[in-house]
């Protein structure tokens, strides 16, 4: 059995919008191993079992009264429920707001072993589609016609809830390509140019540093592996690859991932970045005096930002994260969610017809967009002049939507993640991170990483490929 492991990433509340990486209670996998298929959120059965629902059944099911219960962490969700309510009058939306990361989903995988409790439709980050689908627990969509969404959503998302089977396990609801902000007035007073490529962002690390002893160019947080694996994402890691039943490659510590580590742990070593833990008492502060001229953040980060730091108003501009290779652009991910139905419902038609209703009618989707600040999924709304060309007065009348609706289509399709995510990121914080803040030897740490994270895989029953 796998050791508890109760870190949980620290960061902003549900009303800030932050979705990040998390860690919890690691629940042993080996017997769903046994059970059900793996893949990138694959399952064994659910290929087979994919035949479309009749248009007659559908009807029935959304005019039968029916009452769903849908677990979500998203604030002042009753205007986006009552919309698809209204037009489905007969079906009722049990709205439940059982935590947010960690305390949602320890609560949902407890319901899911008992057999018992859980929702109907629950809302689940990208990153944890594949803890969820090796043990079988999520519905196949295309039955109820997920595919015809496909090309209503960027298409980077569409891999996210994907299976490798052609699966549809959850529909995109938003997301959180990587970019950069910066403080425009520091750039200016000390004559940087904003970086186009990691080197330049390296130079005007040190260029900076040296020219004000108070100021780091950024600050990379020790305790983010949220952050972290959006940065492998840009520079074209492939950390883990999982195929066929219970097969799992893992490359934490490939070339791709020590020259990350190399260069961010140099500019620790040098310090001249910082790399206190974010969204910690002391990192706000930081941000409102000054002390970071930049933020690696996602496309939530310039409303998160606007509203933590209001004393910087009109200093900063948005810009993409600088590039190791400067012609191919390439981004990250860090955040955004999706909408999944348990593959245990009693009610799966109204449930897939309301996951799908949710995120991709145009107006509940641009609900989510100007109520609650989410960053789209929609490839209608990133095309919508009214949204990508707001110019917010905090940055300077930048059309900042703009600048993220790029960067996110350059964000590679290709990323996975792994079906023991809390294990991951637990064993990134005390072996990477740790090498961040004790400003130690990072490329040494990847290997620890990778050792750690092969161990528990072998342990929960995985095949572990090199």
């Amino acid at each position: 059995m796998p050791r508890n492991t109760s870190t949980s990433m620290s960061g902003p509340s549900p009303m800030s919008r932050r979705l990040l990486l998390t860690s919890a209670g690691a629940a042993s996998l080996t017997a769903a191993l046994a059970a059900c298929g793996g893949g990138n959120g694959s399952s064994g059965s659910s290929s087979a079992s994919a035949k479309p629902v009749s248009q007659a059944d559908i009807d029935k099911a959304m005019t039968t009264p029916t009452e769903l219960t849908f677990w979500t962490w998203v604030p002042n969700i009753a205007k986006e429920v009552a919309l698809f309510e209204k037009k489905y009058p007969a079906v009722k939306v049990k709205v439940v707001n059982a935590g947010q990361g960690t305390p949602q989903y320890t609560k949902l995988r407890t319901a899911l072993k008992a057999g018992t409790g859980a929702p109907d439709v629950v809302q689940i980050e990208y990153q944890y589609i594949p803890t969820f689908t090796i043990t079988d627990s999520l519905l196949d969509l295309r039955p109820y016609g997920a595919s015809d969404l496909k090309d209503k959503f960027v298409d980077w998302t569409w891999s996210q809830v994907s299976g490798s089977n052609g699966e549809v396990f959850a529909i995109p609801q938003d997301t959180g390509p990587m970019g950069m902000l910066y403080r425009q007035d520091i750039f200016d007073k000390h004559g940087i140019a904003v970086p186009k490529t990691w080197d330049e962002f390296g130079s005007a690390a040190r260029k900076l540093h040296k020219a004000d002893p108070d100021v780091y160019l950024t600050n990379m947080a020790a305790n983010q592996p949220a952050a972290w694996h959006g940065l492998m994402w840009q520079a074209g890691a492939k950390p883990y690859a999982t195929s066929g039943k219970s097969d799992i490659a893992i490359n934490v510590d490939g070339a791709v991932s020590k020259k990350l580590a190399a260069y961010w742990g140099g500019l620790a070593k040098e310090g001249v970045i910082g790399v206190e833990p974010d969204f910690s008492d002391s990192w706000y502060a930081g941000l409102n005096k000054g002390k970071y001229a930049t933020w690696l953040t996602a496309a939530w980060g310039p409303v998160f930002l606007a509203g933590s730091a209001k004393s910087t108003a009109g200093k900063w501009r948005a810009a993409p994260l600088p590039q190791w290779d400067a012609a191919t652009p390439s981004a990250g991910n860090w955040g955004g969610s999706t909408s999944a139905v348990i593959k245990a419902t009693k009610n799966p038609i109204a449930a897939a017809m309301f996951a799908q209703f949710l995120n991709s009618d145009p107006a509940s989707a641009k609900l989510f967009a100007t109520e609650q600040f989410f960053f789209p999924a929609t490839k209608a709304l990133l095309a919508d002049a009214s949204y990508v060309g707001q110019k917010p007065a905090f940055y300077g009348g930048q059309q900042v939507n703009q600048v993220f609706a790029d960067i996110g289509a350059t964000v590679n399709p290709d990323f996975q993640w792994p079906p023991f995510l809390d294990q991951v990121v637990t064993d990134w914080t005390e072996t990477v991170g740790k090498s961040l803040a004790d400003k130690g030897d990072a490329v040494a740490a990847l290997a620890t990483w990778q050792s750690r994270i092969t161990t528990y895989a072998k342990n929960q029953g995985f095949t572990v490929k090199g």
